[in-house]
């Protein structure tokens, strides 16, 4: 599986992954979120941020099930699910992830056809093998 790439601007989101915490960067100007983390405020041009908690919950915003899979990695969990989820906290701000049946189950532990625009989601963490936590997604209401 890929892990991501973290520079000093996104370090802090995965750190609080491996803590079990959903945050996002937020101005501590202006107080606008935002996601991915960098340096300047898109809004004020400011340079103080600060990380908030979020809720963890959402809706799906969009999905999209590759099949075939571009990466060999991954062939054997396709077709799997890809989605997009608007937090509820932050709605501009949209995570991508997979939707899975609970934390560290497969890519494709949701079938296809139980996937759909605006259901509410709950995110939990997976941790693989390499010690890296992801936020993946489980269902409200399964």
């Amino acid at each position: 599986m890929l892990t991501p790439v973290t520079d000093a601007d996104g370090a802090p989101f995965w750190e609080y992954a491996a803590r079990g915490e959903l945050r996002v960067q937020a101005c501590a100007d202006c107080g606008e979120p935002r996601f991915p983390p960098r340096p300047c405020c898109p809004h004020c041009q400011s340079f103080a941020h600060e990380w908030r908690a979020t809720s963890g919950r959402g809706r799906v915003w969009s999905y999209v099930l590759p099949h075939p899979p571009l990466l060999p990695d991954y062939a054997a969990q396709a077709p799997y699910n890809v989605i997009v989820v608007e937090l509820d906290d932050a709605p501009r701000i949209r995570l991508v992830g997979n939707l899975v049946t609970g934390p560290g189950a497969p890519l494709d532990s949701v079938p296809a056809d139980r996937i759909r625009i605006g259901a509410r989601v709950q995110v939990v963490f997976s941790t693989l093998d390499d010690g890296t936590c992801l936020p993946h997604w489980i269902l409200e209401r399964p």
